[in-house]
């Protein structure tokens, strides 16, 4: 049983590039979780504490009103894109929910899929006008700095450091950390791990906080969380850690792993990346993004994808604007 569900878990982290259908769900015991420092009132004037990065949920205001796509402006990254005729993003295949490879059909889905099918929308009227490019949690920034990707949709949470390197648009999902054990395991919290080998993606924000929240834990680092589920299956980890909703999707692909019922340790706001330089494709993506809460759209593909796992759809992220 085990040895099968290995072989399944590696055959979703194939890497290809392809287009994207429909989803499966499962449950879980959904948990709170803490809340970032509480973001500043949007304005349209320019907030110093965001030009110092103070508050890192600051984004730059949304393109008002948002252009159709037979009317973007002339020189624009959004009409260099269409003129290519796709949008290209960098996203997950292998983590379920949010960006992963449906094994009956080979395509990838999941709410950040979605996100980027929204984008194509705005931009070409068609939201299968794009080209997905599977990448690492390391190759994130490394593949908006050198152009390789126009936006990567993969759980990203936005934080100081990374506005130093790239752009996000505002929050579009609000996450936390948690652990993932094994079925009968003693450890329940983040408090328990001194000692043991822990599994979190390299590059990502999950290892920075378990080496800073866990400093007794022994952290083990893999490419991807289902290389972290592999370690985890062939018993060179005790535990893994991440953001719930990666951990909801892992667990739910081997059913000896569980979510302990905890409190989150981490509050992690997720926001798409973009080039630093192409200020002008955050702000029409913050326009969409604006459009999908007030329209209901945004709740739609949370019930789509999340629902099931994390309880019925909370009210979007309130976006912060005023950076420059």
């Amino acid at each position: 049983m085990r040895r099968r569900w290995r072989a399944a878990v590696l055959a979703v982290a194939s890497v290809l590039t392809v287009s994207v259908l429909s989803a499966c769900t499962f449950s879980t015991t959904p948990t709170p979780l803490p809340e970032p420092p509480a973001p500043q009132p949007t304005t349209s004037a320019p907030a110093p504490q965001a030009a110092r990065c103070g508050n890192p949920l600051a984004t730059y205001e949304p393109s008002n009103p948002l252009p159709p796509p037979d009317a973007l402006p002339s020189g624009s990254t959004m009409a260099k894109i269409k003129k290519r005729g796709r949008l290209v993003a960098g996203v997950s295949a292998d983590t379920y929910l949010l960006g992963s490879r449906n094994p009956f059909t080979g395509e990838i889905e999941g709410f950040d899929i979605d996100m980027v099918k929204a984008v194509a929308k705005a931009i070409f009227g068609n939201e299968n006008r794009y080209q997905l490019k599977v990448i690492t949690a390391a190759q994130r920034i490394p593949a908006l700095e050198k152009g390789e990707v126009d936006i990567v949709a993969r759980n990203m949470t936005i934080n100081c450091d990374r506005w130093k390197q790239i752009a996000f648009s505002g929050e579009y999902y609000r996450s936390g950390q948690k652990i993932l054990v094994r079925k009968g395991s003693k450890i329940n919290s983040i408090t328990e791990l001194a000692g043991q080998k822990v599994c979190a993606p390299i590059g990502t924000s999950s290892m920075d906080n378990l080496i800073k929240k866990a400093p007794k834990a022994i952290p083990v680092g893999a490419d991807t969380h289902t290389g972290c589920l592999v370690l985890f299956q062939e018993g060179q980890v005790a535990a893994i850690t991440g953001d719930d909703t990666v951990l909801a999707g892992l667990a739910a692909q081997d059913p000896y792993a569980v979510v302990p019922n905890q409190q989150a340790f981490t509050s992690e706001p997720y926001g798409l990346g973009f080039n630093k330089k192409d200020v002008d494709f955050v702000s029409f993506v913050n326009a969409r993004l604006d459009q999908m809460r007030t329209d209901g759209e945004w709740k739609t593909l949370y019930n789509r994808w999340l629902r099931d796992s994390l309880g019925p759809a909370p009210d979007p992220p309130i976006p912060v604007y005023g950076r420059t």
